[in-house]
């Protein structure tokens, strides 16, 4: 039986899930592993490494997701990323966009099963951290059946720890990157099945899962549960997700704490010339529903991307709201 023990995790986002954003996931949840943007590994090879692969401490557990189709240079991207601390290296098998399409990677390797399997031994034999592949049910006209069990045939015995699915097909002609993520139909049923023919590995679903409830209803089906644009766009769900793991962990939610974490984080992030925007851009949605979330929304909108803008408008905005109303109810 599978070792592998994330139970929920924030999926990679491309433009979305950087180092700011997992430090702002990481205030409002203990357990869920957490996800980096999509790297290449050219470039975590040969590109501005701190800048690509830098992350807080307190981002842990972290997971990198890498790019590629050359086994040997994955390899050396996923020694470059266990070397900086990271505790899982994944590979993308399921990103739809043209730039994986125009270098073969991402859900093209859906086409070769053979290559991820390759890709994965390489990886495993260059790091001591769990490697691990994100993957589609299938692409273009492939059988969802035999493209999916290919793959999972293939990588779990090149020895990798753990297999997430995006429950749908991606369709790499004819759709764009934004309608993969919702026009081809979600099928979790066919991710079920993949895990009775798979009892002692660890599977992993992701796609369209919107609130914690509909996460823990899969876990009567699968080991995991990746949540991806709802934890973006209403971050305040995550609160309520350690209680319901339980253990040392499930804390109750601290809106002081927050604050405090949030301010002290962009201080640091402004004194190294950053701006706000970098980080409150993604903190937008967090108390949507409460009262003063309008005025809150309006500030880290607008006055928090001026030139020049400072904490104090993160204070302000964080004032806005009234705290007496739950979190986790909204």
């Amino acid at each position: 039986m599978t070792d592998y023990e994330h139970r929920l995790a924030i999926a990679p986002m491309m433009d979305w899930t950087d180092r700011h954003c997992r430090y702002f996931h990481r205030q409002l949840t203990r357990c869920a592993l957490l996800y980096t943007e999509m790297v290449v590994a050219d470039a975590a090879i040969r590109g501005a490494r701190q800048r690509l692969l830098g992350f807080d401490p307190a981002e842990h557990p972290v997971a990198l997701q890498l790019g590629g189709a050359d086994p040997q240079k994955l390899a050396e991207a996923a020694r470059i990323g266990a070397d900086f601390g990271y505790d899982e290296i994944n590979l993308n098998v399921g990103c739809p966009s043209d730039r994986v399409q125009s270098g073969t990677f991402g859900a093209c390797l859906m086409k070769t099963p053979a290559l991820v399997a390759d890709c994965v031994a390489s990886m495993k034999a260059a790091v001591a951290v769990p490697v691990t592949v994100k993957c589609r049910i299938g692409v273009d006209d492939q059988d969802p059946e035999a493209a999916l069990d290919a793959i999972a045939n293939g990588v779990f015995a090149a020895g990798a720890d753990a297999l997430w699915v995006h429950a749908r097909k991606a369709w790499l002609q004819g759709l764009s990157p934004k309608e993969n993520r919702d026009l081809p139909p979600l099928d979790y049923k066919r991710v079920y099945r993949l895990k009775r023919r798979l009892p002692d590995r660890f599977i992993g679903i992701n796609g369209g899962i919107a609130t914690l409830d509909e996460a823990f209803l899969h876990l009567d089906h699968v080991d995991g549960a990746m949540l991806g644009r709802a934890a973006y766009q209403t971050p305040a769900i995550l609160a309520g997700l350690d209680a319901r793991m339980g253990g040392a962990s499930g804390a109750s939610f601290d809106p002081a704490t927050l604050i405090d974490a949030m301010v002290d984080y962009a201080a640091r992030h402004i004194e190294k010339g950053g701006r706000l925007a970098n980080v409150t851009r993604h903190m937008v949605g967090l108390f949507h529903g409460l009262p003063g979330a309008r005025r809150y929304r309006q500030m880290l909108s607008t006055d928090a991307t001026q030139p020049g803008a400072s904490t104090e408008i993160l204070r302000r905005a964080f004032a806005a709201i009234d705290f007496e109303t739950s979190l986790q109810a909204a």
